[in-house]
């Protein structure tokens, strides 16, 4: 393995051209995660077509460059706008924005860059050493399996309601009758389609994040409603890696959990970053001995979401380089590119290119410090954006998130759905309803019902079935016993007090 991992390396420092074309696909993800409305798959679909007379490796190594990149770079639209740049990034703007509000944006984006980067280190580690034991262990996953995945994904919920428990479940509630407008999966038919063609796809989901978060926030910006001094945010200095060795040793044990909740997750195809960084902020959240003091300014917070969205980098790499499956929209486009020069993933991949995986062992790695660098060193750069007049930087925010809402599937539809959602958010906010568990009903609402329908199908009917499969019944087993302890902790928090 070390030869192999030799052989990569040279290979990637054979030529000057190699370490220029991944420093280009590093730097572009991270602007392409930075920027409101653009994702990690949008500039993976752009890079794609560049990569058609290049070798297997070093293309692959470039578009792997980007994947790492555009993951890490939502932290910062995050974090100084209060907007996700990728869905990836959602949860850490619950306690970056907050943090930079208090005048410690460098501590911020410093432990959320250090994270990613920690994060991404992590799941290479696991998807090199493990990846064959875990890739048969969830080919395993049938459709009752990935329903109880799920539907314990769904209960944790209940961390993200805010104040309102009543509330965060209408917000739930709301975020799964969205994602089941349009054709219902398995049987396509229509629902809630009212007669639009439009409709009948449904809403994806950027133009719901983008106009939940973004949209709603320019709106509210716009009005003079929730304008703030953006000097406390721009005027920081930051030392070092912008956090101290005891906050970093606190934050051991919340990494090394994070880190393994995003691998999972990684490793279940359609789940993604989108929905780790959620679940790990909760987890979290529940686990701390400080929950009242989430969502105003704590670093557990960010390394929760930063550390568990990019430990699904290689955990989504495991089924594509194994089976031939992609993990989520990414390693999709990256399976593209693996096709693009006639090669199919697989068990035999290992064998007949073995080379050039190890080279996208290596150029992942290489990926990871390069995006720190880059990260670190732009970061004074990254907070100028605050100082853009508003006038100037608002309407370019705009434009960008219906450049992005246009991109994912070339409809006009998208564009006012921006504009839709994006007075929906106002309105939660406006209310006090919490948008997060809606995000994250509309994200688990699809695979919540085509795995239900599918385990039906098998069973013919008979619910009963789940009880036959025992890692179903393990994940249930976790959803009691994670009830279980939430309310024993409320009850010990509530003697205390």
């Amino acid at each position: 393995m070390l030869e192999l991992f030799g052989a990569g390396f040279a290979a990637i420092f054979s030529s000057p051209v190699n370490i220029l074309l991944i420093f280009l696909g590093v730097s572009a993800g991270i602007i392409f995660g930075a920027l409101p409305g653009l994702t990690t798959v949008a500039a993976l679909s752009m890079f794609l077509p560049i990569t058609y007379g290049m070798d297997l490796g070093v293309s692959l190594a470039m578009l792997t460059g980007v994947y790492i990149g555009g993951t890490s770079g939502g932290l910062i639209s995050a974090i100084l706008l209060n907007i996700p740049g990728t869905p990836s990034s959602i949860a850490t703007c619950f306690d970056g924005r907050p943090l930079a509000l208090k005048g410690q944006a460098g501590k911020a984006l410093g432990v959320g860059i250090f994270c990613s980067f920690i994060g991404t280190m992590l799941s290479i580690a696991a998807m090199v050493f493990i990846s064959p034991v875990l890739a048969a262990l969830t080919i395993k996953f049938g459709p009752w399996e990935n329903f109880a995945v799920t539907v314990f994904a769904l209960t944790l919920i209940a961390s993200l309601v805010g104040k309102s428990l009543i509330m965060g479940l209408i917000s739930a509630l709301l975020g799964m009758m969205i994602a089941t407008v349009g054709l219902a999966p398995i049987d396509a038919a229509k629902r809630y389609t009212f007669g639009s063609i439009e409709l009948t796809s449904g809403f994806t989901l950027l133009p719901v994040l983008v106009g939940l978060y973004a949209i709603s926030e320019v709106i509210s910006s716009s009005s003079g409603s929730s304008e703030k001094d953006t000097s406390i945010i721009t005027d920081f200095t930051i030392r070092g890696l912008g956090f101290s060795f005891s906050e970093l040793k606190s934050q051991i044990v919340n990494i090394i959990r994070c880190s393994l909740i995003g691998l999972g997750i990684g490793i279940l195809p359609g789940i993604g970053g989108s929905t780790a960084n959620l679940i790990a902020y909760s987890v979290t959240k529940n686990s701390s001995k400080y929950p009242e003091k989430f969502g105003t300014g704590v670093i557990d917070g960010v390394v929760a979401s930063e550390t568990a969205n990019n430990a699904t980098i290689g955990g989504a790499m495991i089924p594509l380089l194994t089976l031939g499956i992609p993990g989520d929209g990414a390693t999709a486009l990256l399976l593209g590119g693996f096709m693009l020069h006639g090669v199919t993933p697989g068990p035999l991949l290992f064998q007949t290119h073995g080379t050039a995986v190890y080279m996208i062992f290596a150029a992942m790695i290489f990926s990871s410090f390069l995006m720190m660098l880059i990260m670190y060193g732009g970061m004074k750069g990254f907070v100028q954006i605050l100082k853009i007049p508003a006038h100037v930087l608002l309407p370019v925010i705009v434009v960008l998130c219906i450049i992005g809402a246009y991109a994912v599937n070339s409809r006009i539809f998208d564009a006012w759905g921006l504009v839709f959602f994006g007075v929906i958010g106002l309105l939660m906010q406006k209310f006090g309803v919490p948008i997060p568990p809606l995000i994250l009903g509309f994200i688990l609402g699809e695979p919540f019902e085509t795995n239900l329908r599918r385990g039906l199908q098998y069973s013919n009917g008979d619910i009963l079935d789940i009880l036959n499969h025992p890692i179903a019944l393990m994940f249930f087993a976790l959803l009691v016993a994670f009830f279980g302890l939430t309310a024993l902790q409320k009850k010990l928090r509530e003697k205390k007090a």
